[in-house]
């Protein structure tokens, strides 16, 4: 079990497996044994019924079934990163994830070459059809082509439902280097994240965002708009602390920083894994320190730059 150090306190004037086999092409007949009918006549059944045309939901079989989110975001080929990522960590923390593209880029765990920007009818047109079908109340957005085009995406959506949470993992800079967006102006800042459930910055990216002395102090005053969750991952030092800026409150979430744990994709697998547990209704605070002990064994899963996801960890 992860050992998280948890810190509350208040703010004073804050705004707020390896073997693997590919299968068999081969056709495998059923059973060949014969069995030859009865020749008991039986009656058809009187009770004709057409069957239904509407789709039914696959039976449970005495499971829970899984509540739904979605992340709308980039597709990384290498599934490091982006939609794939979020799928990934929805999955494994007990959540059926959606997906949306945004994006179609060129690029693996170390480079990044180019990016094809989805159309934004082609992105509402894809959440109109999961919609129609399926329970959304909890969506993560990740890469975008632009900021304005984010905040009417916003607004269209919730026009679909009032009740959406939304999470914005605000990706303005790919791992490899390649730049999205050098700055945001702060009343098209404001006006979006006033539509946020929460704001998932790393300390360079809460700069970009908002620039102010510190990343903590933007933060803070960010954190008046809506609740920011203030990566931690790079600073220095022996632990990686990640600060929960909420409610003029301050929680941070501690661990022992990892000699290998950089990882593609970190800051995706880190939003998407608090969207989940948002999704299965825990409040936020321990959505993010949930999330930050799966980010965290996501790190630990091995020495190279894609890490494994793992099963999800219970919120006690």
């Amino acid at each position: 079990m992860l050992n998280i150090k948890l810190q509350v306190s208040g703010s004073n004037n804050q705004t707020p497996r390896t073997n693997t086999q590919a299968p068999s092409t081969k056709h495998q007949a059923p059973g060949t044994r014969y069995q030859a009918p009865k020749t008991k006549h039986q009656k058809p059944s009187t009770n004709n019924q057409a069957p239904t045309t509407k789709h039914q939901q696959p039976s449970t079989n005495n499971q829970t079934m899984r509540p739904f989110a979605l992340s709308i975001a980039g597709f990384d080929p290498s599934a490091g990163a982006g939609l794939l990522a979020d799928v990934k960590t929805m999955e494994a923390s007990g959540v059926y994830g959606l997906g949306v593209c945004t994006a179609l880029t060129v690029q693996n765990d170390v480079a990044f070459e180019r990016v094809s920007w989805v159309a934004a009818a082609t992105i509402r047109d894809q959440i109109r059809v999961l919609f129609t079908r399926f329970r959304v109340d909890f969506v993560k957005f990740g890469l975008f082509e632009s900021l304005p085009q984010l905040l009417e995406l916003v607004g269209w959506l919730k026009g679909q439902n009032p009740r959406l949470q939304l999470v914005w993992d605000p990706v303005l800079k790919a791992t490899a280097g390649y730049e999205f967006h050098r700055s945001a102006d702060r009343e098209l800042l404001r006006a979006l994240c006033a539509e946020m459930a929460l704001l998932t910055p790393n300390r360079p990216e809460m700069l970009r965002l908002w620039p102010a002395e510190s990343a903590e102090r933007a933060a803070e005053v960010v954190s008046g708009f809506c609740p920011v969750l203030l990566k931690g991952g790079h600073d220095d030092g022996e632990l990686a602390t990640d600060v929960l800026f909420a409610s003029g409150r301050r929680h941070e979430f501690s661990t022992p920083r990892l000699p290998h744990g950089e990882k593609h994709g970190s800051g995706c697998v880190l939003s998407a894994a608090v969207l989940a547990q948002l999704a299965q209704g825990q409040s936020l605070v321990d959505a993010c320190r949930v999330g930050k002990a799966y980010t965290t064994e996501f790190l630990a899963s091995n020495e190279t730059l894609l890490g494994y996801h793992s099963r999800g960890l219970s919120p006690s």
